[in-house]
């Protein structure tokens, strides 16, 4: 089985007095999850956190399937049943962060994107809501494994808008799903195979809005403790506009 390896910072950034994003990692449990929380009052600090939480909770209590997939077991079944855990355990921190709103007003509206990544040995699963992103860094090249759930990325996809366009347009930041505005939310999934020289980076909003693609390969080849440190720097070297958060993963 091949050894996983991560390590994550986050950062308030330079213009916000508080930082709202939340990340989670288990090495032993192969888990690595970014939330961008968002919200007044202390709201979006309440949502990444108690999402991050929700999913923890969640993915151990139903850790069974995901270590039968990591021991070879690779039926579809068992595909299917460990997506379902991740899937599910976004679903339970979308109830739970939708729940807590309903009952203080000061947090309605409430909410966090939630960017996760399972590893089972050689097989990794993918769970997305929203804009914070995984990319996986594969021979020197970080290609992106999840799609921003954006105004500005529908109109691109649409071909409304062309990529200049899209990057200085007014609705950039404007979410078209998020975990906790509602008490369901559509979940992107996706499961792959891993190879070991692997590299995953899990980032907020705050860090992949500074950095090109092609930047980020040489940044994590440098290590998952290095590389971390480094992201945080370059973002707020270059506006610090949001709060910032990286968690890089390395698979031997």
């Amino acid at each position: 089985m091949m050894e996983r390896h991560g390590a994550g910072l986050t950062d308030v950034g330079r213009r916000r007095a508080v930082n709202q994003d939340a990340f989670f990692l288990d090495d032993r449990l192969g888990l690595y999850v970014v939330a961008d929380g968002m919200g007044g009052h202390a709201a979006g600090e309440i949502a990444s956190a108690e999402a991050v939480d929700t999913v923890h909770g969640m993915v151990k209590r139903n850790v069974g399937v995901l270590e039968q997939l990591a021991a070879g077991e690779t039926s579809e079944d068992i595909m299917r049943q460990a997506i379902r855990t991740l899937e599910s355990a976004v679903q339970a921190a979308t109830y739970m962060v939708f729940g807590l709103a309903q009952a203080d007003p000061e947090r309605q509206g409430m909410g966090t994107t939630l960017s996760a990544l399972a590893v089972c040995g050689r097989y990794c699963i993918v769970a997305q809501v929203g804009d914070s992103r995984i990319y996986l860094v594969r021979e020197g090249e970080a290609t992106p494994l999840t799609e921003d759930h954006t105004l500005v990325a529908w109109q691109l996809k649409q071909g409304i808008i062309t990529e200049d366009e899209a990057r200085v347009s007014p609705h950039r930041n404007v979410i078209t799903r998020a975990v906790g505005s509602r008490d369901y939310v559509q979940v992107d999934t996706r499961f792959f195979e891993a190879r070991s020289g692997d590299a995953f980076l899990l980032c907020s909003d705050g860090l992949h809005g500074y950095l090109k693609d092609e930047e980020i390969a040489p940044i994590v080849e440098l290590g998952a403790a290095p590389a971390v440190k480094r992201f945080i720097q370059i973002a707020n070297q270059r506006g610090g506009k949001d709060n910032i958060t990286a968690v890089v993963v390395e698979l031997r």
